[in-house]
């Protein structure tokens, strides 16, 4: 979609120095590579952390709506996770063993699988190193491995990693036009968004048109596209600007998948383990997976990464996919921990209700400010999109605001609250605090986004 002339993106907003005057800020600015990214939205260095709470060196705590970008699904230095980790210490259990058995690793594969979707719970478990782009490529290379076949279709706002591999799957254009060739025979389609659609229609329109697409494009022998190996999809798409899947658009995909013999690939990275309302996103919209991807909160904020697949598709050879660090023994209690503890504590309805309420206040504070085009989510996986009403796009929808975004997140700070942006140009405002905040800091964000959306549109005239 082309946007108008004039449209303004994301940038950290000025603060007057290349980066502010914190001694640990300044040597990471002189010690560490220009990739690192939050410290330039969120100018702090972090001493302490408990619950939903983060502090700064200065002494000033903050709300943390990021939580490691998900990762926190029970906030800081939660009780089971401590024990977890200090029973580990106590026994003395290898901290690293490869992926020799362990019972601390043997606890966590039993306690995953007890929770995990029932077409999955007779499937394997594949460890991979310990971050989530790591279990992507592992399910790539299942895919191609079992089928055959070499391509993969992905789609448009998708975020998989930051690998080479991943990097192709991944829909955002910047962060991959100066690398040249990345995975080759992997295709694009468009995702059904919720608001501004690349379809220029209606929501279940747009989802309509998108099923048709991925049908066409999978089981049309005039589509051009060579069956693929694997579709991998996000049942919500976080870094695109958190953009849920319609259940229509999944039953669709599944059915798609299935008469073309192609493996599906859900990446739960970000959505599994209760985030979005209901333990396992794809489960709740009927996608039906044949690989789950898996990492962030089910290591308890400790790196870990697995893949689940049915367990016909397990060709691989010995060695196949290895790595040093495949289930490191801290990870591994710290997340069976976690998935007890979201299951005993009815944490995924808990999301529910808590997202409905955090949705119900952001569309309350901005019901009078043009500026909030869109307001959505999943349980504790929420977005505001912040638009530009004076300019619109072909289809008649305001675009994205990306300097109104970026100077929201750092007002948003500056009242005690952490909070991360994505989406289009950066213009959505993102919500991903641990599934154990309460009320009170929930409003306590709400007010804070609303307060912060209004100091902008106070002194905006100045600032552009």
């Amino acid at each position: 979609m082309a946007y108008p002339e004039g449209l303004r993106l994301a940038e950290p907003p000025a603060t007057g120095t290349a980066e502010p005057a914190d001694d640990l800020l300044e040597r990471q600015r002189r010690r560490e590579s220009s990739a690192r990214s939050y410290p330039r939205r969120l100018p702090i260095a972090l001493v302490a952390a408990s619950g939903s709470t983060v502090r700064d060196r200065q002494g000033r705590e903050y709300l943390d709506c990021l939580a490691g970008a998900g990762a926190l699904a029970l906030g800081h230095h939660h009780p089971v996770v401590v024990q977890a980790l200090r029973d580990v210490l106590d026994e003395g259990t290898p901290l690293s063993t490869l992926d020799l058995p362990t019972p601390v690793r043997d606890r966590f594969v039993e306690q995953l699988f007890e929770v995990l979707p029932e077409p999955l719970r007779d499937g394997r478990i594949l460890f991979c190193g310990p971050t989530g782009a790591d279990a992507v490529e592992a399910a790539v290379k299942l895919a191609r491995t079992a089928t055959g076949r070499s391509g993969v279709l992905a789609f448009g706002g998708a975020y998989h990693g930051m690998t080479q591999g991943t990097l192709a799957l991944t829909g955002r254009k910047a962060v991959k036009e100066p690398l040249g060739t990345l995975l080759p025979d992997v295709h694009h389609l468009p995702f059904p968004t919720a608001f501004r659609s690349p379809f220029g229609v209606s929501d279940s329109d747009g989802a309509a048109m998108a099923g048709r697409l991925v049908e066409w494009a999978l089981t049309d022998d005039l589509s051009g596209i060579a069956t693929p190996a694997a579709v991998i999809a996000e049942p919500v798409q976080g870094e695109g600007g958190v953009q849920p899947m319609p259940p229509a658009f999944a039953a669709t995909v599944r059915r798609a998948t299935r008469a073309a013999n192609t493996v599906l690939i859900a990446d739960e990275v970000q959505t599994g383990l209760g985030r979005t309302g209901d333990l396992w996103a794809s489960e709740a919209i009927g996608l039906d997976p044949d690989v789950l991807v898996l990492s962030k909160a089910i290591g308890g904020g400790l790196p870990l990464a697995v893949i689940v697949h049915r367990g016909e598709l397990d060709g691989w050879q010995p060695g196949a996919h290895a790595g040093t660090f495949r289930g490191q023994t801290l990870a591994l209690a710290a997340g069976a921990a976690t998935i007890r503890e979201v299951v005993r504590a009815g944490l995924a309805q808990r999301a529910r209700e808590a997202g409905r309420r955090l949705t119900e206040g952001l569309l309350a504070v901005a019901a009078d400010d043009p500026r909030v085009g869109h307001v959505r989510g999943r349980g504790l996986m929420a977005g505001a999109e912040l638009v530009d009403p004076g300019v619109v796009d072909a289809d008649g929808v305001p675009v994205p605001d990306g300097w109104l975004a970026a100077r929201v997140q750092r007002a948003m700070l500056e009242r005690g609250v952490i909070v991360e942006v994505g989406g289009t140009h950066d213009a959505v405002v993102r919500f991903l605090p641990p599934l154990i905040i309460t009320d009170d800091e929930l409003d306590r964000a709400v007010e804070a986004f609303g307060a912060a959306l209004r100091s902008v549109h106070a002194d905006e005239g100045a600032d552009r």
